[in-house]
């Protein structure tokens, strides 16, 4: 009970964003659903991470330093607080995905590919802050053998996170045979709180050069998510008028 109490008070704004997920699941999905997502998300998370301390796939290879053990609850060798960050990061941007495609989606793995690629683009942001966690109050713990080339975090990073983003959605909607949700607006909101922490930390450290991709990113990613709802769905009909 220390240990748990101890993780939650220095692992506090993870815990926060994690509350907020279950608060905007269970008004989006119902608590059931809700509690199936995560259940989901975490194991296949945890797993993922296992092995990319180990093997590197499929997030490359890095390891966690374990200087906070005793401070926080630890699984084998990866945190708690970062396997459950995925649960609440992966619903966000499949409350995103779903209304961007507004029902074009071909199906629900195209609507688990955007829920993939738009949690890809929170890491953007996020990975390069985490590895220079020494610098604020996350703590340096983990590291990359090989320093990538984006701010050293490696692409094969990014390409995890995108794949590991795309099974949890997916996985979850052949789990509940697409559970569709009825109110996304609280998910997007907290997208955009973990974006917006994620900025007020680069601000803060004073990685001006990471600090403005990141915003030029996700104001273009924002465009682009709007254009794509704002498109007239196909109607029966007009695909034969046109050809």
């Amino acid at each position: 009970m220390d240990l748990l109490l101890g993780t939650i008070a220095l692992r506090w704004y993870v815990f926060g964003f994690l509350a907020s997920f279950l608060v905007a699941g269970s008004l989006d999905l119902g608590w059931r659903r809700t509690l199936v997502f995560g259940a989901w998300v975490f194991p296949l998370v945890w797993v993922a991470e296992f092995l990319s301390t180990r093997i590197g796939v499929p997030f490359g290879l890095y390891h966690y330093t374990g200087t906070t053990r005793g401070q926080e609850i630890y699984i084998a060798n990866v945190p708690l607080m970062d396997t459950l960050s995925f649960t609440f990061l992966a619903y966000a941007s499949f409350c995103i995905a779903r209304v961007a495609l507004n029902g074009k989606a071909a199906g629900g793995w195209s609507l688990a590919l955007t829920s993939g690629i738009l949690m890809m683009l929170l890491d953007v942001v996020i990975d390069p802050i985490a590895v220079r966690g020494d610098r604020w109050f996350l703590g340096r713990i983990f590291y990359y053998p090989e320093e990538g080339v984006y701010f050293g975090v490696p692409l094969s990073n990014f390409i995890g996170w995108a794949l590991v983003g795309t099974a949890s959605v997916g996985g979850y909607l052949l789990l509940m045979r697409n559970g569709p949700g009825i109110r996304p607006w609280p998910g997007i909101a907290l997208y955009y709180a973990v974006l917006a922490f994620n900025l007020v930390v680069t601000l803060w450290i004073r990685e001006w050069v990471l600090l403005g991709l990141g915003v030029l990113l996700h104001v273009t990613t924002a465009a682009v998510l709007y254009a794509v709802h704002r498109r007239p769905a196909l109607r029966p009909g007009m695909e034969s008028q046109k050809a």
